[in-house]
């Protein structure tokens, strides 16, 4: 029997053991024998019956509703139940995606050129994605044969700046599966060992004078790396530093592209402004060019003006005269004398 039916079952069982209970009493203080006795013995039992029946009702109409209640408490329960296993599925799918991440990142980060070639997408991307496409080139050649990962082409100053990616993490990896202080010890050694080595070929592979800045860039692959670094290998660091070599995380790289970023475009903005100034110059010196020419056309126009006034003058004259002509009245030739006969 369920347990949430069991306290609707007691009252009623309670009130007929009850209803019995009194009958019988009734029953045993009458006496013995008798059609009157059995009579109203029936009618108590009657009217027992009709309350007994009304009571199952109403019980029945209770537990109905009970019922109905807990069928639908459990249909709500059930549809929660299946929205939480639901999300747990969506979790369990993605935990499970995630997890076959981990391993594919632990397997590339045991490899050591697998590792390579995924510090140098990380940087490929990182610097596609900041900088302008004229802005940086991937595995540049320097003058003295050294070809680096990247190089950032800075103006002087600071000049171009070579990025390596090609930090060796074996050290890093052993220090951090140090189970004892004697591993950790020498995992250590040897991380410092890694580093200064590391450090030094930069320097002298990376740092050209005349071709370079003075200064490259180190990029680790890992935030984690890069804590650890500054946070047990500080003088390392710093020595680095002063050697013109610094090491970046992912996180301080994409801060120092956008530096350089804005360093390009204000380079570029001087470059536009002087190319704008000079054509300004040259069209300051067009437009003065042109005034002159203008004053040479007025003077030219002015002498025209002239000379058309003088040939107006002289036509004017020309036209008098020609009326003067044509005014004079000259006497037609007189005819001549015949000889005279000599006399005979």
């Amino acid at each position: 029997m369920p347990d949430w039916l069991l306290p609707l079952l007691v009252p009623l069982v309670a009130m007929l053991a009850g209803a019995l209970l009194a009958g019988a009493i009734a029953l045993a203080a009458r006496p013995r024998g008798g059609g009157e006795g059995m009579l109203l013995l029936a009618e108590r039992m009657e009217a027992l019956s009709d309350r007994l029946d009304t009571a199952v009702a109403a019980q029945n109409e209770r537990l109905s509703r009970a019922l109905a209640e807990s069928a639908d408490r459990t249909q709500d329960s059930a549809r929660r139940i299946h929205e939480r296993l639901a999300v747990i599925d969506a979790a369990r799918a993605n935990i499970e995606a995630l997890g076959g991440q981990v391993t594919t990142l632990a397997q590339i980060l045991g490899n050591k050129q697998a590792r390579g070639a995924f510090g140098e997408v990380q940087l490929r991307d990182m610097l596609a994605d900041r900088l302008p496409a004229d802005g940086w080139a991937w595995q540049h050649t320097l003058a003295n044969g050294t070809r680096c990962d990247a190089l950032i082409r800075l103006p002087f100053p600071p000049g171009p700046i070579a990025v390596d990616s090609k930090f060796p993490l074996e050290a890093w990896q052993a220090l951090r599966r140090a189970q004892d202080d004697h591993a950790r010890s020498q995992a250590e050694r040897r991380l410092a060992a890694d580093i200064r080595r590391h450090v030094d070929d930069v320097a002298r592979k990376y740092i050209c004078p005349g071709e370079t800045a003075e200064g490259a860039l180190v990029f680790l692959p890992s935030e984690a790396l890069h804590a650890d670094l500054h946070a047990l290998f500080g003088a390392l660091v710093q020595d680095a530093a002063r050697k013109g070599v610094y090491l970046v995380s992912p996180g301080t790289l994409w801060a120092v592209l956008g530096a350089m970023r804005a360093l390009m475009r204000d380079v570029r903005l001087r470059a536009e402004a002087q190319q704008l100034r000079r054509e300004v110059a040259r069209l300051a010196a067009e437009t003065e060019r042109l005034d002159q020419r203008v004053a040479n056309l007025k003077r030219h126009f002015a002498e025209m003006q002239a000379d058309v006034q003088q040939i107006e003058i002289t036509a004017q004259r020309i036209t008098a005269a020609g009326a003067r002509i044509e005014a004079v009245e000259m006497d037609p030739p007189a005819t001549p004398a015949p000889p005279a006969r000599a006399a005979e």
